[in-house]
Protein backbone atom coordinates (compact mmCIF):
# COMPACT_ATOMS: atom_id res chain seq x y z
CA UNK A 1 0.00 0.00 0.00
CA UNK A 2 2.85 2.38 0.78
CA UNK A 3 4.49 1.58 -2.56
CA UNK A 4 1.26 2.40 -4.37
CA UNK A 5 1.02 5.73 -2.59
CA UNK A 6 4.57 6.70 -3.50
CA UNK A 7 4.11 5.54 -7.10
CA UNK A 8 0.98 7.67 -7.42
CA UNK A 9 2.75 10.60 -5.79
CA UNK A 10 5.62 10.33 -8.25
CA UNK A 11 3.18 10.13 -11.14
CA UNK A 12 1.37 13.20 -9.84
CA UNK A 13 4.56 15.22 -9.64
CA UNK A 14 5.57 14.09 -13.11
CA UNK A 15 2.24 14.96 -14.70
CA UNK A 16 1.82 18.18 -12.80
CA UNK A 17 3.99 20.10 -15.21
CA UNK A 18 1.58 20.47 -18.13
CA UNK A 19 1.47 23.90 -19.77
CA UNK A 20 3.71 26.64 -21.00
CA UNK A 21 3.32 29.47 -18.49
CA UNK A 22 3.76 29.30 -14.74
CA UNK A 23 0.04 29.82 -14.21
CA UNK A 24 -0.89 27.03 -16.65
CA UNK A 25 1.52 24.65 -15.01
CA UNK A 26 0.28 25.50 -11.52
CA UNK A 27 -3.39 25.12 -12.45
CA UNK A 28 -2.99 21.85 -14.32
CA UNK A 29 -0.71 20.54 -11.58
CA UNK A 30 -3.29 21.38 -8.94
CA UNK A 31 -6.04 19.61 -10.89
CA UNK A 32 -4.04 16.50 -11.55
CA UNK A 33 -2.70 16.41 -8.00
CA UNK A 34 -6.16 16.80 -6.48
CA UNK A 35 -7.54 13.95 -8.58
CA UNK A 36 -4.70 11.59 -7.82
CA UNK A 37 -4.64 12.62 -4.15
CA UNK A 38 -8.36 11.94 -3.73
CA UNK A 39 -8.13 8.61 -5.56
CA UNK A 40 -5.12 7.38 -3.60
CA UNK A 41 -6.64 8.51 -0.32
CA UNK A 42 -9.89 6.69 -1.11
CA UNK A 43 -7.95 3.56 -2.07
CA UNK A 44 -6.09 3.57 1.23
CA UNK A 45 -9.16 4.30 3.38
CA UNK A 46 -8.36 7.93 4.12
CA UNK A 47 -10.37 11.09 3.69
CA UNK A 48 -10.87 11.99 0.03
CA UNK A 49 -11.07 15.68 0.89
CA UNK A 50 -7.76 15.64 2.71
CA UNK A 51 -6.16 13.67 -0.12
CA UNK A 52 -7.49 16.13 -2.70
CA UNK A 53 -6.24 19.15 -0.76
CA UNK A 54 -2.78 17.71 -0.15
CA UNK A 55 -2.48 16.33 -3.68
CA UNK A 56 -3.63 19.62 -5.18
CA UNK A 57 -1.09 21.56 -3.14
CA UNK A 58 1.73 19.18 -4.11
CA UNK A 59 0.72 19.23 -7.78
CA UNK A 60 0.44 23.01 -7.88
CA UNK A 61 3.85 23.37 -6.26
CA UNK A 62 5.41 20.93 -8.71
CA UNK A 63 3.81 22.74 -11.63
CA UNK A 64 4.98 26.16 -10.48
CA UNK A 65 8.49 25.05 -9.53
CA UNK A 66 9.28 23.36 -12.85
CA UNK A 67 9.58 24.87 -16.30
CA UNK A 68 8.81 23.59 -19.78
CA UNK A 69 12.49 22.75 -20.38
CA UNK A 70 12.41 20.25 -17.52
CA UNK A 71 9.06 18.58 -18.29
CA UNK A 72 7.00 19.42 -21.37
CA UNK A 73 3.73 17.58 -21.97
CA UNK A 74 2.33 20.14 -24.39
CA UNK A 75 -0.44 22.70 -24.16
CA UNK A 76 -3.11 22.28 -21.49
CA UNK A 77 -6.59 21.22 -22.57
CA UNK A 78 -8.08 24.69 -22.08
CA UNK A 79 -5.66 26.21 -24.64
CA UNK A 80 -6.05 23.72 -27.48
Amino acid sequence: MVRTFFALSALTLTLAACGESTLDRGLSGAGIGAGVGAASSAATGGSMTTGAVLGGAAGAAAGVLTNSDQIDLGKPIWKR
